[in-house]
């Protein structure tokens, strides 16, 4: 028994379940029951160890991942390593990296040397950057050889990976017919769905799902099931090529589970206000309330520079509507390769979403944050509010207080808390 999935399954508690448990504020046994039904997983990939533990899935607290990784235009080891430092000071609870850009292996190995969360990874990206590099074309991609990679990832120690198995011919027929003003803006989904029009054959990983099972299991990876026809503009969003790729990955879910492998799903992308709650509750339906991953969802397509605040406002209503797990988006997405400041503000912004959904699920303990600092707000505790606060530095940054510590600068003497001592 490899997977957390199968120890949990047996009536085991494993180590990693207790660590995961104590950070949740609840009973272990509770953690394990849920973990066996595969309502949460618990990425942990039996060759790496890292501090921060954690679980994603029903009735926990809602966590968050930060995307890093270089660029074939930006491929600085050291960036990489300070925007991780960054991202993990602002305490994200996973880590993907992303990287096509330099040295794909050496930068892997340094994200899981001095990561102390999960690391996640797409894997078909290190393939196809190595390709591309070597001259070759991306059509020249087969099975065996994106298996290999996939395995030697996790032979390394990833914690989890994003897969591109909904991609299929029949969701292709679907796009190829839509009314789509942005027909696919993932990377991973735009070189299955190019390689299957090229060969005019099914999707390596589709076809042979077993052998991709065989991996995971064997170093107990946790399984994203990778949505690579997500809507990239709210215009298209809810639509049969998006419906069609939920449904399979569904359909794969449930193989995974039953071979007791971790297994979660990745969801939208650009999606109205008005649709988040349905989209939420439906992937819940369709996929036997599996852990939902969601990439935002940004409720406009305007906001560039600020679509952090945008992904934040989506993130909460979805974390709210079931999501329980949120991609950071930074105030670069869409614009560039992330900056350390845009690292920080994007794991800050998803945090804050993550908290509201929690208020919002009844999440033990997520009430007793704000109760605590309005306490110390009527009670003029200036140290308490530092101390309570998401962003600790930054509110001791940003506190003016009087003289008398009566009250901060924006009232002054006529702060409404300490009012009545002057009637």
């Amino acid at each position: 028994m490899n997977t957390q999935l199968q120890q949990a399954r047996a009536g085991n508690i494993t180590p990693e379940m207790r660590k995961a448990a104590d950070h949740e504020g609840i009973d272990a046994s509770k953690l394990r029951n849920l973990i066996a039904s595969g309502l949460a997983v618990l990425p942990k990939n039996i060759n790496h160890d890292f501090a921060k533990v954690v679980a994603i899935g029903q009735g926990l607290k809602t966590k968050v991942n930060a995307n890093l990784g270089t660029s074939s235009e930006s491929s600085d080891l050291e960036l990489e390593k300070s925007k991780l430092f960054m991202a993990l000071k602002a305490e994200t609870d996973s880590i993907m990296d992303l990287s096509t850009g330099g040295d794909l292996n050496q930068i892997r190995t340094m994200f899981l040397e001095n990561s102390s969360t999960m690391l996640g990874t797409v894997p078909i990206y290190g393939l196809a950057a190595k390709m591309v590099r070597d001259g070759r074309p991306l059509s020249d991609i087969d099975g065996e050889t994106l298996l290999r990679e996939i395995e030697e990832q996790c032979k390394q120690g990833v914690d989890y990976i994003t897969v591109h198995c909904g991609i299929t011919r029949d969701s292709v027929r679907k796009l190829e017919v839509s009314e789509r003003v942005m027909p696919c803006v993932s990377r991973g989904g735009s070189i299955h769905m190019n390689w299957i029009k090229r060969h005019d054959r099914e999707n390596p990983l589709y076809e042979d799902f077993d052998s991709l099972l065989d991996i995971a299991e064997k170093y107990d990876v946790t399984l994203s099931l990778g949505d690579g026809f997500r809507p990239g503009c709210i215009a298209d969003a809810m639509d049969p090529a998006q419906l069609e790729e939920l449904m399979i990955l569904a359909e794969l879910a449930k193989r995974a589970v039953a071979r007791g492998v971790q297994t979660m799903i990745e969801g939208p992308g650009h999606v109205p206000l008005n649709q988040i709650k349905s989209q939420i509750q439906l992937q819940k339906r369709l996929c036997n309330n599996a852990p939902f991953y969601v990439l935002g969802p940004l409720p406009t397509d305007i906001a560039a520079g600020y679509d952090h605040i945008t992904s934040a406002i989506g993130g909460a209503i979805a974390g709210a509507a079931g999501a329980d797990f949120l991609c950071y988006v930074t105030p670069a997405e869409h614009l560039g390769l992330p900056g350390e400041n845009d690292v920080y503000q994007g794991v800050m912004a998803a945090r804050i979403a993550a908290h509201i959904a929690d208020l919002e699920k009844g999440v033990p303990g997520a009430w007793d944050k704000d109760m605590a600092i309005s306490k110390c707000r009527q009670n003029l505790d200036w140290e308490g509010i530092v101390s309570n606060s998401l962003d600790r530095e930054l509110v001791r940054q940003k506190l003016v207080i009087t003289e008398d510590k009566k009250g901060c600068s924006m009232c002054g003497k006529l702060c409404a808390v300490s009012c009545e001592e002057k009637m």
